[in-house]
């Protein structure tokens, strides 16, 4: 990781600090922001419908779950799709879904931004592809973090292996999804894994953004 924070499970204490401020690319950690402004501003059942934008205006070969134009599911769906599967479309559907249009979207999650405190963070779409004025830091990260985690399903979702998608009247794909993060999937094992988003593009390489419990922390 380009910046880093290890902090005492126990005492909460700051152990290891690398410039915890530094304004760099998060890729698609980004979506735990969005997943946030998801969860305040919708019901899990509201139907998200697809755009000839959400889809296409994606980075070919990027994250994506095939969703085409005019499809449709519902928000708790879509929440999977982007925390698990990592999808840019549904971000983007997400966004446009509850902004208006991912611009407008994009300014909901700065002022969510400004809310929570980060002071290094500024946000240009709900994805985290890569834009030379889309950036935070490894404190702002925690801070939006730790808003996450608060959120029982959003921190559910997020420590999910997989999420088996069945078809619908507005999708008619049968598919499963299977998160990159390999401490939920246990590829490596960490005592009280919750979840958590990981993310990548040329420009910020790798990112991860991380949650476990011990002892009451």
């Amino acid at each position: 990781a380009q910046s880093a924070i290890l902090m005492d499970a126990n005492t909460g204490v700051i152990l290891y600090a690398k410039n915890i401020d530094e304004r760099l690319y998060p890729a698609s950690t980004t979506k735990l922001m969005t997943c946030i402004l998801a969860a305040e501003n919708s019901a899990l059942n509201e139907t998200v419908t697809f755009s000839h934008d959400a889809v296409f205006s994606i980075e070919l070969g990027s994250s994506n779950i095939g969703m085409d134009e005019n499809e449709a599911m519902p928000m708790e769906e879509c929440l999977y799709g982007i925390l698990v599967g990592s999808a840019n479309e549904v971000a983007n559907a997400v966004a446009e879904h509850i902004g208006g249009s991912t611009e407008g979207f994009a300014e909901m999650m700065n002022q969510k931004a400004s809310e929570l405190g980060c002071l290094d963070s500024h946000f240009a779409n709900a994805n985290g592809l890569h834009n030379d004025d889309h950036y935070t830091s490894a404190y702002d990260l925690s801070v939006i973090a730790r808003e996450f985690f608060q959120n029982e399903l959003l921190a559910k979702i997020s420590g999910t292996p997989t999420q088996h998608f069945e078809p619908s009247e507005n999708q008619p794909d049968d598919f499963i999804l299977r998160t990159h993060h390999k401490l939920v999937t246990q590829d490596y094992t960490y005592e009280g894994i919750i979840g958590g988003k990981t993310g990548y593009t040329d420009k910020a390489r790798q990112t991860l953004v991380t949650c476990a419990e011990r002892n009451g922390m």
